[in-house]
């Protein structure tokens, strides 16, 4: 089988053997590798292309065709033939080329005509983002799967609903469960744009100026599964957006899980006592026999911050970034590579997590029914009155501070002790002063009355069906 002396993509400019310290620096295989099935793809369908401008006859399409078959199947089969057969590849388009030659001798090489490793790279990435995107979407599904069915067992049970970490006003569980939620199906809509903004073909674009051989890159782009081309081949090469874009969508998903774990932390803390955590997701103290720790959540909670660093990784990298490709561009992938991993892992974890978790009724209901709560619906109950909320909240206020006086509950003072701070206290003030009353006053949309979050469940579950039926199958 007739070979080139060296198989380098680009070695006949030069006279001497690289630096094998800067030769081993510059590779990159070792982790574009991933990109073989997309890499074969989109040389499948450049064969296909340079038949009708005549640089491939059928025949050799054919044979090319079957060529990257095989290799793909190989590789899919024996994972150690790519790591020997890679050893001395530069990248997954070398890895690819070298396969080709080994199958078809010099025909092999003639698949390169028109094209450049930065169209092919630019290519492959945009396909990984597109497939990654809809792979992450599907778990995140899965996750809010598991909000709902806890939302809907415990639609009956309220807790103490806080803000700045102080108990604030009683809420449904429910209702707390469903606002991590929205956030999920935000980071699901920020995921779809970054599939989106990744939906143009770069093939065609050449190294920088474009293709001198008349390629069809519609046809191309067709084959591949993209929607539309690239609009210009100078920018098509160095474009990244799609990949920060991917990278700030898990960036937001990596946070709000941050935030899903901070509560679960604080909720498994004897201080909260709110849940109980599955053994499945906890582990004990090497020191301290009575020790459940909640692992799974702290995990969760740390990772978040590799992802944050890989996108402001990406961003350092682009930023100085002359137009057009330059070899920083190589350091677009690993780091976006590993977020994902991290991501799709921090969320099958979540999901377990939630799922195996025990509400403890009894707290989160004592919780909610700490009197102090009930302070707003005082101000409002004379609100109902007449009186102006900001002086219904300043009575209200004199209230607490006689009740302190008195080293008694405020809800337990007597009428005619609530009469002389406001006349507007009646005998049916009392009436209202309980977590139930509480509650279904808030029967706004999107507030926590018992019929509002029934009905915020149900959205969910059919938003959730919409976006399960249009991700299809787990990936």
């Amino acid at each position: 089988m007739t070979e080139r002396k060296d198989d380098r993509l680009w070695g006949g400019r030069f006279e001497r053997e690289p630096n094998a310290h800067f030769d081993a620096f510059q590779r990159s295989f070792a982790f574009d590798r991933r990109l073989l099935p997309y890499e074969i793809a989109v040389d499948r369908a450049w064969a296909k292309a340079l038949e009708p401008i005549g640089i491939f006859t059928a025949a050799e399409v054919k044979q090319t065709l079957a060529a990257l078959d095989k290799i793909s199947t190989r590789a899919q089969n024996d994972p150690a033939w790519v790591d020997t057969f890679g050893a001395n590849a530069e990248d997954v388009h070398h890895f690819v080329e070298k396969a080709l030659v080994e199958e078809l001798g010099p025909l092999g090489w003639k698949l390169h005509t028109g094209r450049s490793r930065n169209e092919l790279v630019a290519t492959d990435f945009r396909l990984f983002v597109i497939d990654a995107a809809a792979e992450i979407q599907h778990r995140v599904s899965v996750l809010l799967s598991t909000l709902l069915q806890q939302a809907k067992s415990n639609i009956t049970v309220p807790m103490a609903g806080m803000t700045h970490m102080q108990h604030a006003q009683p809420i449904l569980l429910s209702h707390f469960l469903l606002a991590h939620a929205e956030a999920f199906l935000r980071d699901v809509a920020r995921l779809q744009h970054a599939a989106a903004s990744a939906d143009a073909c770069p093939m065609g674009s050449g190294a920088l100026a474009g293709n001198s051989f008349g390629i069809d890159r519609g046809a191309i782009a067709r084959e591949l599964g993209f929607s539309k081309i690239t609009a210009n081949s100078h920018d098509a090469v160095s474009d990244r957006d799609f990949a920060l874009d991917y990278l700030f969508a898990l960036t937001g998903l990596a946070t709000h899980l941050s935030r899903l774990a901070e509560d679960f932390v604080l909720f498994a803390s004897q201080e909260f006592a709110y849940v109980v955590l599955p053994d499945e997701y906890s582990t004990g103290s090497s020191l301290m026999p009575q020790k459940k720790n909640p692992d799974s959540w702290e995990l969760i909670r740390g990772k978040s911050g590799r992802i944050t660093g890989a996108l402001v990784g990406l961003l350092t990298t682009l930023k100085g970034l002359p137009t057009s490709y330059q070899r920083d561009l190589q350091e677009d992938k690993e780091a976006l590579f590993a977020a994902h991993d991290q991501v799709g892992g921090m969320i099958r974890v979540a999901a377990g997590a939630i799922e195996g978790t025990q509400f403890r009724e009894e707290r989160l209901r004592a919780a909610a029914s700490n009197p102090l709560l009930l302070a707003t619906e005082a101000a409002d109950y004379l609100v109902h009155k007449g009186i102006p909320f900001r002086q219904a909240h300043d009575i209200v206020g004199k209230v607490l501070r006689e009740a302190e006086r008195q080293t008694k509950v405020w809800t337990e003072l007597p009428l005619e002790d609530l009469k002389k701070i406001s006349p507007a206290f009646e005998a049916d003030f009392s009436a209202g002063l309980n977590v139930a009353a509480a509650l279904a006053a808030k029967k706004v949309p999107g507030g926590t009355a018992p019929d509002s979050v029934r009905k915020a469940i149900s959205d969910l579950e059919e938003r959730l069906n919409k976006k399960t039926t249009k991700l299809g199958a787990t990936p």
